[in-house]
């Protein structure tokens, strides 16, 4: 039996959310699984913009004041090789849910994107104040609970 995977994040063209649901979602599994990787969260976008990029710096900020590190983020690109090696693929909001799904051919691949809060989108930060941030931090905590377990020893 292989180990769990999550592709924790599929977002739009905002750097600033990416790689928070990464973090929180780590967080959210606990120490006894970050040590035990038996969750590996990852963030990737659909379009090619900020690849290669650290995270929004308004929100490694804010993300710091909740205790999350975000300054090892880097942009990525979905790609086919990492939809297959994801066991859940969520997305930020319903107009990327829309694109990833419209590129997706296979039903077991289908089967795995859900929207990563049901019925309604993650708000964007992205040319917002910092509160804005903060506020997005913790909806996207929120929503890491939901999707991962704490591990059990």
């Amino acid at each position: 039996m292989s180990e769990p995977h999550a592709a924790a994040r599929v977002p739009g063209p905002s750097p600033a959310t990416a790689p928070l649901s990464t973090s929180c979602s780590r967080a959210a599994t606990g120490p006894s699984a970050a040590s035990s990787s038996t969750a590996h969260p990852r963030a990737a976008a659909i379009r090619p913009w900020h690849i290669g990029e650290g995270a929004h710096p308004a929100m490694v900020a804010a993300a710091a004041r909740c205790g999350y590190d975000l300054t090892g983020h880097r942009g990525v690109q979905v790609s086919p090789d990492l939809l297959e090696w994801a066991d859940t693929v969520l997305t930020v909001d319903q107009s990327v849910h829309g694109a990833l799904t419209a590129q997706i051919t296979g039903p077991a691949t289908m089967a795995k994107v859900h929207l990563y809060l049901d019925g309604q989108d993650v708000p964007d930060p992205w040319e917002q104040p910092e509160e804005a941030f903060i506020a997005c931090v913790t909806v996207v905590e929120a929503g890491a609970n939901r999707h991962l377990q704490p591990a059990t020893t």
